[in-house]
């Protein structure tokens, strides 16, 4: 069947294990997503109903079929599962029950939602209020503010000699003041309108204290006829300082979180009951009221609220690589978006290398005006903006499949056309050649029977390079929007989504990642094509 020659270089390909194991594992993926239907589908793909056989897999049926309620629109057959409409019936279902258009309705995931309990530190609060000459005549909270000191069992604290200030007489000796602290003090005390409504402190250096933010009231007059000013210190949470939140996620009826057990562990045994029971409380439907909780000499505010069914959803049972912001399930859009993008790639590479071979063996049989002109026009065809051509094409016409693999083709076969009449002008002088036309052979003849059969390594080498050439410009044209219509199944389109939706991870790995693999075997198959057809022996240095 084969000539010896392509024989040898079989072989070859074939003991090149990446490529070879490449080769197998495409081919095998590819014809997974060809049955896409078979392997992933919302729809039986066989049932038995009622005494009658139905195949909707491959058959449209109304939802009255099976209901009986009058709608003639597509029925929802997971959901008619779920209602026990099949309970009685022989159903056959895909192996992977879901679909690219179909949309996860929150009921599905109503089992998967989440318990978030928080614990929010509040800020410590102190007061303070001046007298006219600047000195403080009272204060209070400032035992909240100080520096909590490690428990010392040999040396108990003295409650004689309090660690925790209670009267300050200077701020100074905590925080750093600002040089105009003075004059605004003064202009307050005036009653004149300052030039910010807050100042910001910085504590001393390893002092221990915290950042805080001072607030100043309008000076007021005490019933002795005094005068002064209050303000209150509030501490200043800040990037760089940690806040101290707790946070935690339960799943359904899990006594413990998914993260940070220990820590939840610790918690005092009360604190854990009233968690238990605000979850019950949120389980139910109802919704749990903010309460403080005093934690040794901090203030928490305890939030327990259920995690909300919204779009993009994280993966979980049943849609192991997430659903998308329309609910869409993320591994059906990417399966059968490889289809798309391997149909497109093998029919846009075929037409391609064939434009291109016939282009390039004209311009190098027959060369002379013809190979001139035909490089010219290649030439000021070359310099058209495909990108530009593409958006105007899709205006008028409207994008869609053919219309991009029309755009594409005109385009592509540009390079392959290249190598082929750099081919062609060598094996033109040849003696085989030019035996043909010393029998008298028609140029045509001689050109696709003699020398198209010995110009076809180009062809077969650039083969997988293009193949994944194509796959990665479908997927960056469908990323910028201008690629295949909404709502087709795209790589490119999931990665878009991802651009929006920073916080759903899974929108940014697994479509990266399922295009890593098909391009790296792609590379890994011309690289040993390449290898396989080369006519030098392979040399290594020693």
């Amino acid at each position: 069947m084969f000539s010896p020659i392509t024989q040898k270089r079989l072989q070859r390909f074939r003991r090149l294990k990446r490529a070879w194991w490449s080769f197998c594992l495409l081919m095998v993926l590819y014809v997974l997503t060809l049955a896409g239907e078979l392997v992933c589908n919302s729809r039986p793909l066989a049932m038995r109903f009622r005494g009658r056989w139905y195949f909707p897999a491959f058959c449209f049926y109304p939802e009255d079929a099976f209901v009986g309620n009058g709608l003639q629109t597509r029925p929802d057959y997971l959901a008619l599962e779920r209602q026990g409409i099949f309970q009685d019936a022989w159903v056959l279902w895909a192996p992977v029950r879901n679909d690219p258009y179909r949309i996860v309705s929150p009921e599905e995931l109503s089992p998967e939602l989440r318990e978030r309990v928080r614990l929010n530190l509040q800020p410590r609060v102190a007061g303070v209020t001046f007298l006219p000459d600047g000195t403080i005549q009272q204060s209070s909270g400032f035992e909240l503010l100080a520096p909590e000191k490690p428990e010392s069992p040999e040396k108990p604290e003295s409650p004689e000699k309090p660690e925790s200030p209670e009267s300050p007489e200077n701020l100074r000796d905590f925080w750093v003041l600002p040089d105009d602290f003075d004059a605004q003090l003064a202009s307050r005390w005036r009653g004149e309108t300052a030039e910010s409504l807050a100042i910001h402190l910085r504590p001393q250096p390893k002092s221990g204290w915290p950042a805080v933010e001072l607030r100043f009231a309008a000076a007021s007059h005490r019933p002795n006829g005094r005068k002064t000013l209050r303000a209150r210190i509030f501490e200043e949470f800040t990037e760089q300082t940690h806040t101290g939140d707790l946070r935690w996620e339960f799943a359904r009826a899990a006594e413990l979180p998914r993260r940070s057990a220990k820590e939840y562990e610790e918690l005092p045994s009360d604190l854990k009951a009233k968690i238990a029971s605000a979850r019950e409380t949120v389980r139910g439907g109802e919704n749990f009221p903010v309460e403080e909780i005093q934690l040794g000499r901090r203030t928490y505010r305890l939030v327990v609220e259920m995690e909300a069914a919204r779009y993009p959803f994280r993966p979980v049972k049943g849609h192991w690589l997430g659903i998308d912001d329309a609910g869409r399930d993320v591994f059906a859009r990417i399966f059968y978006g490889l289809r798309i993008a391997l149909n497109f790639g093998m029919i846009l590479v075929l037409f391609s290398l064939a434009g291109g071979t016939f282009a390039g063996m004209l311009q190098g049989y027959w060369g002379g005006k013809v190979d001139i002109l035909g490089q010219r026009l290649i030439e000021i065809w070359s310099a058209l903006p495909f990108l530009y051509v593409m958006i105007l094409m899709g205006s008028i016409y409207g994008a869609g499949f053919l219309l991009l693999l029309v755009c594409y083709a005109l385009f592509n076969w540009i390079g392959i056309s290249y190598y082929m009449r750099a081919e062609t002008l060598r094996l033109r002088h040849l003696p085989y050649v030019e035996a043909a036309q010393c029998l008298g052979l028609s140029g045509w003849r001689i050109a696709f029977r003699h020398i198209l059969p010995n110009a076809l390594v180009p062809l077969i080498t650039f083969f997988p390079f293009s193949l994944v050439g194509a796959i990665g410009s479908l997927a960056a044209l469908d990323y910028l929007g201008f690629g295949l219509p909404p709502p087709t199944p795209s790589l490119g389109e999931l990665l878009a989504q991802a651009q929006t939706q920073r916080e759903a991870w899974w929108l940014v790995l697994y479509p990266s990642l399922a295009l890593f693999i098909v391009m790296l075997l792609g590379v890994f198959i011309g690289e040993g094509v390449r290898n396989s057809f080369d006519p030098r022996r392979q040399q290594r240095l020693q």
